[in-house]
């Protein structure tokens, strides 16, 4: 049973905004378009390894995917945890073209595609690392003792997997993505009897879950990106153009004349991963090109958000942690 959807990150909904509201010659550009290219491709794997999963017994198996916990004044991050009542198994996925070659010497996993070398961090060290946050975690919230295995899943079959002659132990801890229910299989084999009770397992899942926060990290710090830079007003969905022009209680594109009623929401969902987690009436007019507080009073109303203060304190309080339209099942996930 899927106990933790996985859902699009939302460092990969910021960098869509990003570009979204950069001008097509801001010098970050080509920058943001490469980091979202490898964030997506990161996405992909994560997903791809969804239909070896779901072969597993739903009544037997508990899964959580993206888990990012606080412990020890940091946080620890998981791609996907695999739960039953003998054993959990922490997955990280790495979705990889050409040859992946994991290096004991340097500790380094060496990417091979197209004659060029790119050096990366060594997953086989990250997932022992999250072993043992995750074994301390459980103890610093009383949780039985269950073992805990990992390994790196490398889901893109045409990946080639090499390492030196002396590391022969890799291949019990990187597999491809098709081996990945033949290890399960075999852990389950290994365990003789149950370590926890199935009121343990929904309770460490439960705390998890309560637990899990998501990184909101600031991209226009991180990229040196003023707020001034980013584009403002609602943009055509039919041509990119802004800003469109607010007639009679819809939006008008003056470039293709496309009309559609709800074009602002999208903008504000960009204001919230861009800017702040909320808005007033004066900051929704600046930022939509609307000229009337009274049409920016309803359209904020229409929207049934929560709010903070009163009369011009008025803060209307943007979220889109929780949207179903992040969840990663759709044919086309929207660009938010």
């Amino acid at each position: 049973m899927i106990e933790k959807e996985r859902i699009i990150p939302r460092i990969i909904l910021i960098l869509q905004a990003l570009l979204r509201r950069l001008p097509l010659n801001h010098p970050k550009l080509h920058m943001i378009t490469e980091e979202l290219g490898k964030r997506m491709a990161g996405f992909k794997g994560e997903t791809a390894l969804d239909y070896s999963l779901s072969f597993l017994d739903p009544k037997k198996y508990f899964i959580l995917h993206d888990l990012r916990i606080p412990h020890k004044e940091s946080f620890f991050q998981m791609d996907t945890l695999l739960f039953t009542s003998k054993f959990i198994l922490i997955i990280e996925v790495k979705y990889l073209a050409g040859t992946a070659y994991f290096d004991p010497v340097f500790n380094q996993l060496i990417q091979i595609k197209d004659g060029n070398e790119q050096a990366l961090p060594d997953p086989t060290l990250q997932i022992k690392r999250q072993e043992s946050q995750l074994i301390s975690w459980l103890s610093k919230h009383g949780f039985p003792n269950l073992p805990i295995y990992s390994c790196v899943v490398m889901s893109n079959d045409r990946t080639i997997i090499k390492t030196s002659p002396a590391n022969k132990s890799l291949n019990k801890i990187v597999i491809h993505r098709h081996s990945l229910l033949n290890k399960v299989k075999y852990i389950e084999d290994s365990m003789r009897k149950e370590t926890a009770t199935p009121k343990d397992v929904k309770k460490i899942i439960r705390t998890l879950k309560r637990k899990h926060e998501e990184s909101k990290p600031s991209i226009l710090e991180r990229f040196n990106i003023e707020d001034k830079d980013l584009l403002k007003g609602v943009i055509c969905v039919a041509c990119n153009h802004r800003p469109l022009v607010r007639k009679h209680g819809t939006w008008f594109c003056l470039k293709c004349d496309s009309r559609n009623n709800d074009a602002h929401i999208q903008a504000l969902k960009d204001y919230e991963l861009l800017i702040a987690p909320t808005i007033n009436n004066s900051e929704l007019r600046e930022y939509l090109v609307v000229d009337s507080p009274y049409v920016a009073k309803r359209l904020l109303q229409s929207l049934n958000l929560p709010t903070t203060g009163t009369k011009k304190g008025t803060q209307y309080i943007l979220s889109s942690d929780e949207s179903p339209a992040r969840k990663h099942k759709q044919k086309n996930p929207p660009t938010i």
